[in-house]
């Protein structure tokens, strides 16, 4: 299982910006996906979960200014970003909380964290 990010750039304090992740593989369902971000100098912090029934849960930071989606089919994860601050600049990744999927004849399902290669959020102010 690879996570593929996308849809970091430059934007302007009050903007908007929307990260897209789409999971590879040969892979039948992925457990609850995130987005984590990391500030320079900061440690990785949740910024939003939803759960693969649909359930999200958001930083109190980014709550009423981001929003997280998922289409299960097409194993991907987006996280909509309006009204962006300053204090948003950061390294976006994203995140799955394991996966099912098939391994040469066989069915995994594991636990195993997933991590998507990271995209950069800069807001100017």
């Amino acid at each position: 299982v690879q996570l593929q990010a996308s849809g970091g750039g430059l934007v302007q304090a009050g903007g908007s910006l929307r990260l897209s992740c789409a999971a590879k593989g040969r892979i039948i369902s992925i457990n609850d996906m995130s987005w984590y971000r990391q500030a320079p100098g900061k440690q990785r912090e949740l910024a939003a979960t939803i759960t693969s029934g649909g359930s999200v849960n958001y930083a109190d930071s980014v709550k009423g200014r981001f929003t997280i989606s998922r289409d299960n089919y097409k194993k991907t994860v987006t996280l909509q970003m309006n009204s962006l601050k300053p204090e948003d600049t950061a390294v976006y990744y994203c995140h799955a909380d394991g996966a099912t999927y098939y391994s040469n004849d066989n069915i995994v399902a594991d636990k195993i964290p997933y991590w998507g290669q990271g995209t950069l959020v800069t807001v100017s102010s």
